[in-house]
């Protein structure tokens, strides 16, 4: 079984305020232009997210399935992001192009090991109640944080245990999911 959750996630005070920037502009009637982030983004920092969320998910599949393959049986769950589904966080056009990657990755490994009974699956999760968002979040004006959990049918983030208890049932047997996109995000998308 291999879990793929290493992953670059912006979090650094200019990614905190490309991203409040953006769902301040995605939740209050303002005027629409271009928020300037692919533009502005380095050939570095482009470099360094695909270097760790796609080229770190292949290498750590190839090698365990250089392990499955021969028994045929395994598990593989990799961790992509709704950011891979949707343009809520144009924010961060690196992360989310990285994690559309993943996405389409795990359905293409899946469609030719499913036959060796390895099943691939990806988890793209919504918010996650995490200490380094809680600390955004806490950061936040009253009325930027309401207008981020507007955003949320469900009115909130969701828990590091609930998105365990699905990354622990998608490596266990008791399935027949391969190459499935499953993203808990409470009505998001």
């Amino acid at each position: 079984m291999l879990v793929n959750n290493a992953a670059l996630v912006p979090g650094g005070p200019e990614d905190e305020a490309r991203r409040s920037r953006h769902y301040a502009y995605l939740t209050t009637p303002e005027p629409r232009d271009t928020l300037g982030f692919t533009s502005a983004m380095s050939d570095a920092e482009w470099l360094k997210y695909w270097g760790v969320n796609v080229h770190g998910v292949f290498f750590c599949t190839r090698a365990a399935l250089r392990q499955m393959e021969p028994r045929r049986y395994g598990r593989i769950v990799n961790i992509a992001s709704i950011a891979g589904l949707s343009g809520l966080s144009a924010h961060s056009p690196h992360y989310s192009a990285t994690k559309g990657a993943v996405i389409a990755f795990t359905r293409s490994v899946a469609a030719e090991v499913a036959g060796a009974n390895i099943f691939v699956n990806a988890i793209a999760p919504g918010g996650v109640a995490t200490p380094m968002f809680d600390d955004y979040l806490a950061r936040l004006e009253p009325e930027a944080r309401g207008r981020l959990f507007q955003m949320i049918p469900a009115g909130r983030l969701g828990t590091m245990a609930e998105y365990a208890g699905l990354v622990a049932y998608l490596a266990g047997d008791g399935h027949y999911l391969a190459g499935q996109i499953i993203s808990p995000n409470g009505g998001m998308i």
